[in-house]
């Protein structure tokens, strides 16, 4: 890109932005962990699975999770993530979990950094392919802008949610270009 849409964006620093990936316990702990589940299943006369790993399998999808997987989406115009320049928010991520056989929904809000961005469809699509990639297929995901914040917001929400448009840009190699490098900073 020769010249920055947004020159002096807003960016919030790593270590504030919310997250679930940043675990205590320590890789060695883990591996101690495994290690002595793994024994106590050979030495087991049952075949049971144990009951922490069934309640982990368990575990719905929520918000933060959703966010993990966005927040360390690369801007297409900033050596930034998009959580750094507050493009993603955990408040603006609604998961909507229904039983595993049924469609549930994740509804993402992005915020541009200026009203009149040209790389939002971009951001959203990254978003969007990153999602798809990461989710079961049971989730519909929804990327809208969020209300205010982009002088062309229903035009981009159409093209965001549309299944051929989408379908359309991700031919495009040099739209898939773009979007590999968004995403090589994923976590």
């Amino acid at each position: 890109m020769s010249d920055p849409i947004n020159a002096n964006p807003t960016v919030i620093d790593v270590s504030n932005l919310p997250t679930r990936l940043q675990v205590t316990e320590t890789k060695k702990e883990k591996n101690e962990e495994l290690a002595s589940k793994i024994c106590s299943l050979a030495f087991s006369d049952s075949i049971e699975q144990p009951e922490d790993s069934l309640e982990e399998s368990e575990n719905p999808i929520d918000e933060q999770e959703i966010f993990d997987l966005i927040s360390s989406i690369s801007d297409p115009e900033h050596p930034l993530t998009l959580a750094q320049l507050a493009v993603v928010n955990l408040s603006d991520v609604t998961v909507t979990n229904n039983e595993r056989d049924q469609i549930s929904e994740v509804l993402i809000k992005i915020t541009p950094t200026i009203t009149h961005c040209s790389l939002a469809t971009l951001i959203g699509l990254g978003i969007r392919v990153r999602l798809e990639r990461s989710l079961p297929a049971r989730f519909r995901i929804r990327i809208l802008i969020k209300e205010g914040s982009h002088q062309s917001e229903n035009q981009v929400n159409k093209q965001l949610n549309d299944k051929e448009r989408v379908a359309a840009a991700c031919e495009n190699d040099q739209l898939l270009s773009v979007i590999s490098q968004m995403l090589a900073t994923c976590k």
